[in-house]
C-alpha cells in the first residue's frame, strides 16, 4: 500500500525504521522549538522509543492494541493537536497514535 507519504510493507529494515523515526523526530524538534518545549533528556529518549515505535508501525501496519479515548481526557487540546500534526506526518496512522503521543508533548510542557 502506497497513501502518499510512507510505503507499506510486511518487512521493514532496522535502518528504514531508524532513518523515518529520525525524519520525524527531527521535524519535532522544530515543532517544539516553535512552541518552546523543552524536553529533559529522560522524555527525549522516551519520545524517541515512542516515535521509533510508531515509524516501525507506520512502514509494517502492525496494529496498535485497542485504546480508550477516556484516558486522555486531561490531556491539553494544544498537545493533542500537536501530536496530531506528528501523526500527519507519517500518513497512515490511525489518531490512537496522536493520543498516545500527546502524553509525551504534555508531560514535556510542564517543563516549561
Amino acid at each position: 500500500m502506497n497513501n502518499g507519504a510512507v510505503s507499506v510493507s510486511n518487512t521493514a529494515t532496522p535502518e528504514q525504521i531508524q532513518a523515518l523515526a529520525d525524519r520525524v523526530l527531527g521535524q519535532i524538534n522544530r515543532l517544539f522549538a516553535a512552541q518552546q518545549i523543552s524536553p529533559n533528556p529522560v522524555q527525549q529518549q522516551m519520545l524517541a522509543s515512542h516515535v521509533k515505535a510508531m515509524a516501525l508501525r507506520s512502514l509494517t501496519g502492525e496494529a496498535l492494541p485497542d485504546v480508550d479515548a477516556d484516558l486522555f481526557d486531561e490531556i491539553s487540546p494544544a498537545s493533542i493537536a500537536l501530536a496530531q500534526q506528528v501523526v500527519d506526518l507519517f500518513g497512515n496512522l490511525p489518531v490512537e497514535e496522536a493520543w498516545l503521543l500527546s502524553v509525551h508533548i504534555d508531560v514535556a510542557r510542564e517543563n516549561q
